[in-house]
C-alpha cells in the first residue's frame, strides 16, 4: 500500500489545524467563558467558575423564548418570500441569453454590495409613510431586500443543473407553469433551495441594525436581546446567550437536512 506523500500529509495537517482554529476554538472559548466568573489575561483557564449564565437562562426564559420565536418566525418568512421573488428571475437568468443579461443579474445582486445602512434609512423613511414601520411585515420586507440575492444566486445555479428537456416534456404533457414549478422544479431544486435558504435564514436571524431600525423595538428579536449583554462587557452572560444563538440555526439545519434526505430517498432521487 502506497504511503502518504509527506508534503500532502503536511498540507492536510495544516488545513485541519486551520479549520479547528477558525471554527472550533471560538466555540471552546465561549463554553469556557459561559461557566467562568472571570477570565483575565494571562490566565490559561478561569480562576473561578460561575453559574450566572444558567441562572440568566432560567430567570429570563420567557423573554428569551419570545425573542427566539420572533427571530425564527420572521427569518423563515424572509426565506419564503425570498424564494417566491427569486424563482422566476432565476429561471430566466439561468436558461436564456439576451442582451443586458449580465447587467440585469448584477442589478438583482446589488443589495449585497451596498451597506445596509445606505438603503436602510431610505426604506425606514418610506415605511413610516406607508405604515410599515414597527411591524413584522416591514421587518420581513427589509430583510428580504437585504438577503434575497443569496437565494437568487443559489437558484440560478440550481436551474443551470436542470435539463431544459425535462421542463419541455412536462409542458408537452399538459402541465401548467404552476404545476411545473411545484412538481418538477422544486423537487429538483431542493439542494439549491436549502443552500440559498440557509444563507438567507442566517442573514435574517443574525441581523441587528435593520431589525432594530424598521422594527423600532416593537418587533422582538434575539439579536436585540443579545446586544446589550455583548456591549455591556459581561462575557459570562454574553457567552451563554451567544451559544444559544448558535444552537438554534444548527438544529434547524439538521432538521431540514434530514427532511430533505428522507424526501429524496422516498422518491429515489
Amino acid at each position: 500500500m502506497r504511503g502518504l506523500n509527506p508534503d500532502a500529509g503536511g498540507r492536510w495537517l495544516f488545513l485541519v489545524g486551520a479549520l479547528v482554529l477558525i471554527f472550533v476554538a471560538p466555540i471552546v472559548v465561549l463554553v469556557i467563558n459561559a461557566g467562568a466568573a472571570r477570565w483575565m489575561f494571562p490566565d490559561v483557564l478561569p480562576a473561578a467558575a460561575s453559574s450566572r449564565g444558567i441562572e440568566l437562562l432560567v430567570d429570563n426564559r420567557g423573554d428569551i423564548a419570545q425573542s427566539m420565536i420572533s427571530s425564527t418566525g420572521y427569518s423563515l418568512a424572509t426565506v419564503a418570500l425570498s424564494f417566491l421573488l427569486s424563482v422566476l428571475p432565476a429561471s430566466v437568468l439561468a436558461r436564456y441569453e439576451f442582451h443586458g443579461r449580465f447587467m440585469l443579474e448584477a442589478l438583482f445582486l446589488s443589495p449585497v454590495l451596498v451597506p445596509a445602512i445606505t438603503y436602510g434609512m431610505g426604506i425606514h423613511f418610506l415605511f413610516i409613510r406607508v405604515g410599515l414601520a414597527d411591524t413584522v411585515l416591514g421587518v420581513v420586507l427589509v430583510l428580504t431586500a437585504a438577503a434575497y440575492p443569496y437565494m437568487l444566486r443559489a437558484l440560478i445555479a440550481g436551474f443551470q443543473q436542470i435539463p431544459t428537456e425535462i421542463d419541455t416534456c412536462a409542458a408537452n404533457l399538459g402541465a401548467t407553469l404552476l404545476r411545473r414549478v411545484l412538481v418538477v422544479h422544486i423537487p429538483l431544486l431542493g439542494p439549491a433551495i436549502l443552500a440559498g435558504g440557509s444563507v438567507v435564514f442566517l442573514v435574517a436571524f443574525s441581523e441587528y441594525f435593520l431589525v432594530f431600525l424598521i422594527g423600532g423595538g416593537s418587533v422582538a428579536s434575539y439579536t436585540g436581546y443579545l446586544f446589550p449583554y455583548l456591549s455591556g462587557g459581561d462575557r459570562t452572560l454574553g457567552s451563554v446567550l451567544t451559544l444559544l444563538f448558535v444552537v438554534v440555526p444548527l438544529l434547524l439545519f439538521l432538521v431540514l437536512d434530514r427532511t430533505l434526505s428522507a424526501y429524496y430517498r422516498r422518491r429515489e432521487m
